[in-house]
């Protein structure tokens, strides 16, 4: 029996030998996740046996478990590169269709032909689908999770809808007593322009101009300007939008300050809007602003509308006339060109959203987090993925950040927990159990051989 005992003893120091060789081994594996052999003594006796004097019939396995506690994060160059701090798994797939997932802590991701995030083994990442306007999630469901591909093609070209424009108008100025016309400075004091796109993404100038009308003394009125509109140097007609073809050209509006230089009337009516002049739109109702293009492409029926602020309605940036210089304060529009790929970024919500160079930017999806009743029942399968087993219970899907689950870090990896020091220490515990055993086993040994030697 002793022989038994012994060789049980050999068994179960040779079992932390293996487990321990095999955390040292992976010590700079991405997302790995250390083992420690846990031991049983073997007790076995019957209703006839003597308990007080059953010495015991050796040790054995009973589980070789998993730590599932943080491993230390390595920063990288690599925004495809994630790490989950704190709870949570991300899931995987081996095809892009199938439902049988895997779950890892490695995210260590790059982008296979097809432009979909995998791993090295080729697993794809899945996320759950989210509004590519606002990026909510739609659905927490594993079940409706997909592989994340990250897009090549171009953004889409936005046609110009809306223009906000804010300045100061110089009250010093004089009127120029001249009719306008763009092609002379001497007609209006001050000009700026902006860019706008057509429903192909088509760039064209829309300038503005400002010329300050005659006093209240020669009849007009004080503190009054009359703004002129040019679409690539046609001049825009205030009712029907279309290109002006005779002159005197007409403005598109007349803006009225009051003595304190602040907003007053917009054509000569007061504002409805009383921190800044009414809006204005040049018409497309019948095709009239689209008539200046000749590429095919259109403007929208609504037509482009100026707004006289900034585009968050600040305070502060409204229209004014104070005695200083001209001066711009606010000027932009909400159309855009094509435009090319130009980063995706990852947040700790998991959230990915892909940017293009014309200043879009679109919400793709957002990294599935999963997490486990008992972690420690997984099933390994290698290339540190875990399944779910009948110990492990049901997975549980959620947003990263969210209650238990952890937040997840772009451009960082979580290294091996493997804690080198104590894997070393182990090593030499359990050589030394090792070699008690056989020297229990050679003493076993010399004793049957002393017994059969007797005559």
């Amino acid at each position: 029996m002793s022989f038994n005992i012994a060789l049980t003893g050999l068994a179960a120091a040779q079992k932390d030998l293996d487990v321990t060789a095999n955390n040292i081994a992976n010590v700079n594996t991405t997302g790995f996740k250390e083992s420690r052999a846990e031991f049983a003594d073997v007790y076995a006796s019957s209703v006839f046996s003597a308990g007080k004097t059953k010495n015991g019939d050796g040790v054995q396995t009973t589980m070789v478990a998993q730590q599932f506690h943080q491993g230390s994060l390595q920063f990288t160059n690599n925004s495809l590169d994630l790490a989950i701090t704190g709870e949570g798994y991300f899931a995987m797939t081996d095809d892009i269709s199938s439902q049988d997932l895997t779950y890892t802590r490695a995210g260590a991701f790059k982008l296979n032909q097809d432009n979909f995030m995998v791993d090295a083994s080729g697993n794809f990442l899945q996320a759950f689908p989210v509004d590519s306007s606002t990026g909510d999630t739609t659905s927490v469901s594993l079940s409706t999770t997909d592989p994340v591909q990250i897009p090549d093609s171009s953004g889409s070209p936005r046609a110009t809808e809306n223009v906000f424009l804010s300045f100061n108008l110089d009250a010093t100025a004089d009127a120029t007593g001249l009719d306008f016309d763009p092609t002379s400075n001497g007609t209006y004091n001050s000009s700026t322009s902006t860019t706008v796109y057509d429903s192909l993404g088509e760039p064209h100038i829309l300038q503005y101009f400002f010329a300050k009308e005659e006093d209240a003394a020669s009849g007009g009125s004080d503190n009054s300007w009359e703004v002129y509109a040019t679409l690539d140097g046609k001049v825009i007609d205030p009712t029907t939008g279309a290109e002006q073809t005779t002159t005197p050209y007409s403005p598109i509006t007349t803006l009225g300050f009051n003595s304190s230089g602040l907003p007053a009337t917009t054509d000569g009516i007061a504002n409805t809007n009383l921190t800044t002049f009414d809006e204005v739109t040049l018409e497309n109702a019948a095709g009239g602003l689209s008539s200046m293009l000749d590429n095919g492409a259109t403007f929208p029926d609504t037509g482009i509308e100026i707004n006289w602020r900034d585009e968050n309605n600040t305070s502060g940036r409204i229209p004014t006339q104070y005695s200083s210089g001209f001066e711009v304060k606010a000027l932009d529009q909400d159309g855009s060109t094509v435009g090319r790929l130009a980063g995706v970024d990852i947040g700790t919500d998991g959230k990915l959203v892909a940017s293009y160079s014309n200043g879009d930017s679109t919400y793709l999806g957002q990294v599935a987090m999963v997490r486990f009743p008992n972690s420690q029942g997984l099933s390994q399968v290698g290339d540190t993925s875990w399944k779910q087993s009948i110990n492990s219970g049901e997975p549980v899907a959620g947003e990263a950040g969210s209650g238990t689950f952890g937040s997840i870090n772009s451009s960082a990896l979580e290294q091996s927990n493997t804690n080198l020091t104590n894997e070393l220490v182990d090593l030499i515990t359990a050589q030394r159990n090792y070699q008690a055993n056989s020297r229990a086993l050679e003493v076993n040994s010399t004793i049957q051989q002393s017994i059969l030697q007797i005559r």
